[in-house]
């Protein structure tokens, strides 16, 4: 008996110690690891329906909005929960309006959540409702965000692609993603591993966040301007390529930027990648003619290897090492001071200057104005350019560089080295970002500054090109560009395209580069065409005037105030229209206005007497210009 009551003992303990083991293990793991183990639970009965982020909007200098957000459900499904496969599939596949097999594979894949795309990815409205009230099991509709264009297509090249999963893909879209992107959310359900829901159990939606705001350089407005300048000139000439590029030549902050052809930011998939791809301003290079010149004229000037005073003569052409360069002018422009040599556009006294300098001297202010090497700007594609490297070229090579031949540029490369001639000296960087902001709250939380790089020319060579490059547009080859009372200035440009190192007879960029006010300059621009179809190819007769309309909208739309001085235009008879002082129409009536011999008048409402008029009394105004009159 006592022998069994021992066993007996030593069983209960037994199961004692067994009890408390397991006692403490259960409260052990429901108070202490409790949670722990729910979530891990959780996890498991999750099946998360993504939801994508906002990115960021993209705002213009001025907070205009250029690209936001608009509402594209997407198309998911839980394989498991799906009853009648092949009638969801017809289904959805109607409702969707693609083809069955274009979408059976997504039935097929053991995955405890498939997005049905691209066919259900990003559709509209309308469609998600028709899914919805379909009522399939195991098909949800999810909320899904895409890039919303309020202006279209404009600065396409510049935004650049947001691919189908709110990836960007190319321009500040990609450089800025990261800030763009913010954090995607879930629409969560709840359910067994046979894919049934948890009756018990309701699903949660976990909110995405939104990316930083992008606030850009660019005015929206002096875009706008460009890119109508460039679809007229492509209607009009049909060029291979136009482009166009506006800055603020003080800061290098890119105001406007296009290229055409364009693209459908949307649709960019009907496209070669060859035009998305390639942001014309800052990824062509191409040998510049002679709006180079400024360079060369600025680097003469600095080295004081010439005074703007001193005779030239051009018999329209100079030899150089048995190499004979003609002038653009046939017969030359005989005597000229060195002043008339850039306002003539004088290819001869450029090479003059060119050898003057020396290679040694003229190749080490193109590196110093930024050429054969990236600017540095904050855009997807730039090139470098191709300069000649100075220990194997001869004198033939450093007199055709001095003009604008041999050497490759871009164009931004270009207007940035004319930035530094005209703003004092300064080098800077050039940029498109402005800064940051958080969104809905219009606040920068980040503001970039102007990057200087280095002092280029002395503060006075720069005042002298300021000078200089005005009488150039008031009394030389651009007289197109001449805007009464805004002190214009800039370069023509007609560069010849070499083919296997032979330049092509009637094959040219034709260009012109323009800044203004010369006294202080707020503007500076550029558009070139590349081989238009015109009869006549000259950068001053063809693109002076298209600079000229984008200089009036840039200047009016930063305000910048016309101003007395300044040179007066010198119109030559044969080629240039004259300048008119508009009379005083106010208070007259219309009836008895006529015919104006050298400008047109057009006017405004029924009333019996003008009211305003536009430009106003005194102006001037160029010939065959209009006289806007208003009546009461």
């Amino acid at each position: 008996m006592k022998i069994v009551r021992n066993r007996i003992f030593v069983l209960l303990y037994v199961f004692f110690i067994l009890f408390f083991i397991i006692t403490f293990r259960v409260g052990y793991i429901q108070v202490v690891k409790g949670e722990i183990y729910i979530e891990r639970a959780f996890q498991l009965w999750t099946r998360n329906i993504p939801v994508s982020t906002q990115r960021g909007k993209i705002f213009d200098r001025n907070g205009k909005l250029i690209v936001g957000n608009t509402l594209a459900p997407t198309v998911s499904i839980i394989p498991k929960q799906i009853k009648d496969k092949e009638y969801t599939l017809n289904k959805l596949s109607n409702l969707l309006g693609v083809r069955k097999d274009t979408i059976a594979h997504h039935f097929e894949k053991k995955v405890s959540v498939e997005i049905i795309k691209p066919a259900g990815k990003n559709i509209s409205l309308t469609t998600a409702k028709k899914i919805i009230a379909a009522n399939l099991d195991g098909v949800y509709v999810s909320s899904d965000v895409i890039r919303y264009y309020p202006y279209g297509n404009t600065l396409s090249h510049v935004l650049g692609i947001v691919g189908i999963d709110n990836q960007g893909i190319t321009g500040v879209e990609y450089i800025y993603d990261n800030f763009l992107m913010g954090r995607p959310g879930s629409q969560n359900i709840y359910t067994d591993a046979h894919g049934n829901k948890y009756p018990n159990l309701t699903g949660s939606y976990t909110a995405p966040t939104s990316g930083f705001d992008l606030y850009l350089t660019i005015d929206i407005d002096i875009q706008l301007t460009l890119e109508r300048i460039l679809d007229n000139a492509a209607a009009l000439y049909d060029p291979v390529e136009v482009f166009g590029l506006v800055m603020n030549p003080k800061t290098s902050e890119i105001l406007a930027m296009a290229s055409r052809p364009n693209f459908d930011l949307i649709n960019y998939r009907d496209y070669d990648q060859e035009i998305f791809n390639r942001n014309l301003p800052i990824w062509k290079s191409f040998e510049p003619g002679s709006t180079f010149k400024i360079v060369t004229y600025a680097a003469g000037l600095e080295e004081k290897v010439f005074s703007i005073n001193e005779r030239f003569y051009d018999p329209g052409f100079t030899v150089v090492d048995g190499a004979r360069i003609r002038c653009w002018r046939a017969g030359g422009h005989g005597d000229q001071s060195f002043l008339e040599v850039i306002q003539n556009s004088c290819n001869p006294g450029f090479v003059q200057i060119g050898l003057r300098l020396g290679k040694e001297r003229l190749f080490s202010y193109i590196d110093n104005f930024g050429f054969g090497k990236k600017t540095g700007v904050d855009l997807l594609g730039e090139a470098s350019g191709i300069v000649f490297n100075p220990d194997r070229i001869g004198n033939v090579e450093v007199a055709t560089s001095a003009f604008g031949q041999g050497n490759t540029v871009t164009p931004l490369q270009l207007v940035n080295a004319a930035n530094a001639a005209v703003n004092g000296g300064n080098l800077n960087t050039p940029y498109i970002l402005k800064g940051f902001g958080v969104s809905g709250t219009n606040t920068l939380i980040f503001q970039r500054d102007t990057k200087f790089v280095r002092r280029v020319i002395s503060e006075e060579t720069s005042a002298v090109m300021r000078d200089v490059l005005e009488r150039v547009v008031a009394l030389g080859t651009a007289r197109s560009a001449y805007i009464e009372g805004y002190r214009v200035g800039g370069k023509t440009g007609t560069a010849q395209i070499p083919i296997d190192g032979v330049y092509v007879p009637g094959k040219y960029i034709l260009s012109f580069l323009g800044i203004a006010p010369m006294n202080d300059p707020h503007v500076s621009a550029y558009i070139a065409m590349n081989q238009p179809k015109s009869s006549i190819q000259y950068g001053g007769v063809i693109v002076a005037p298209m600079l000229k309309e984008l200089m009036i909208d840039s200047l009016s739309l930063l305000d910048v105030a016309k101003q007395q001085g300044g040179i007066a235009r010198d119109p030559r008879w044969w080629v240039d229209k004259f300048m008119y002082i508009v009379e005083d129409y106010i208070g007259r009536n219309p009836k008895t206005i006529g015919f104006h011999p050298h400008y047109r008048i057009k006017i405004i409402g029924s009333g019996d007497i003008i009211i305003a008029q536009s430009p106003e009394p005194g102006e001037k105004i160029i010939q065959d210009s209009y006289v806007i009159l208003y009546t009461n």
